[in-house]
């Protein structure tokens, strides 16, 4: 696989992002950190469109709690957000 040169340094900036300007390990394991938070927030995003999804399709919120791991007053929640 090859990247070119603008996702490059969309990943370097994104990793000094997180590092916060600390070298060694202490800033390879915030840079870890970071990119780990960046890509929860986007899974938890999708995964609460797909609960959405599934609700209007007919699934009961007791179904999407037990499936996701959530209580259901989170499903609810996020199902009303939508």
């Amino acid at each position: 696989m090859s990247y070119g040169d603008a996702e490059v340094l969309a990943a370097e900036t994104a990793i000094e992002k997180s590092r916060g300007g600390i070298d060694g390990e202490v800033g390879a394991a915030l840079a870890v950190v970071g990119l780990s938070a960046e890509r929860a927030l986007k899974e938890a995003a999708l995964r609460d469109d797909m609960i959405r999804v599934a609700h209007q399709a007919g699934a009961s919120l007791r179904q999407l709690a037990e499936v996701s791991g959530l209580g259901r007053k989170t499903v609810t929640a996020i199902v009303e957000a939508g």
